[in-house]
């Protein structure tokens, strides 16, 4: 195994379920810690902000976590947004994602002109939100989604996720998205740049294949992925690129490896 600088960390599924508390999460955390080891959370989750998500792990799952160890889509986006110079955004997306735009001085617009329209998860989206979004694509404005997760795991069963906004703009647009959270390589890209790495100095460790491996992947970074939350061995193992390692749970990991 190799020693890494910096563990990026994706949450829901491999650090807790939900409400639920992984002790195993726990300890992880708790060892590289004692190691020394550095460490950022990766979420796709576009909706809080990064004060908010280290709170949760706080409060709820015993994890002290300060708002600098949290990376999320919405800052991801916000960072890719300054990077390509776009200076007014139309936004579908709830206070994270804006709060996150707004804090690089880049200015939200409710309706056309618009550089760029960014979409993430909104549970208020109505008609008129999408009406705007695809009037704004349709005049030229580039399409951009925090991310397209089908499914929002919560304690009621798998809500729909952004990628379902997302998918109806697309329709009414006809037009192919710029994905910035996992699987994409963007938000790879913009965490290394956060964490100040280069793609051989860390290890990204996830739940899900389809998001978190497959985003270490096409970053070139190495994988470790746990089957606690969505991924199962029998359907991993007939991917034609497998993770570059495998754990059952995250105990089984040696951190000083």
């Amino acid at each position: 195994m190799t020693h890494y600088r910096t563990y990026l960390i994706d949450l829901d599924g491999t650090i807790y379920q939900g409400k639920t508390q992984f002790p195993s999460g726990k300890r992880f955390i708790d060892r590289l810690k004692a190691s020394n080891s550095d460490y950022m959370f990766v979420t796709n989750n576009s909706t809080k902000n990064p004060a908010e998500v280290a709170a949760n792990l706080t409060e709820n799952h015993d994890i002290a976590t300060t708002a600098d160890q949290v990376y999320t889509s919405a800052m991801a986006t916000a960072d890719y947004l300054v990077e390509k110079q776009f200076k007014q955004v139309l936004v579908i997306g709830e206070a994270g994602l804006r709060e996150a735009i707004q804090a690089n001085g880049i200015d939200i617009v409710d309706k056309q002109p618009a550089d760029a329209v960014v979409v993430g998860l909104d549970r208020q989206i109505n008609y008129e939100k999408l009406t705007e979004a695809t009037l704004a694509i349709q005049a030229g404005a580039t399409f951009i989604a925090t991310n397209v997760d089908t499914n929002l795991p919560n304690e009621r069963g798998m809500l729909p996720g952004a990628g379902t906004i997302v998918a109806a703009v697309q329709t009414a647009t006809q037009t192919e998205p710029i994905v910035i959270g996992k699987p994409s390589v963007i938000i790879m890209e913009q965490a290394l740049k956060r964490a100040e790495r280069t793609a051989d100095e860390v290890v990204m460790v996830g739940d899900n294949y389809n998001t978190d491996i497959l985003a270490g992947i096409h970053a070139d970074i190495d994988t470790l992925l746990v089957y606690s939350g969505v991924s199962k061995p029998d359907d991993v193992h007939e991917q034609s690129v497998q993770p570059t390692h495998e754990v059952d749970t995250l105990d089984d990991w040696s951190i000083e490896d």
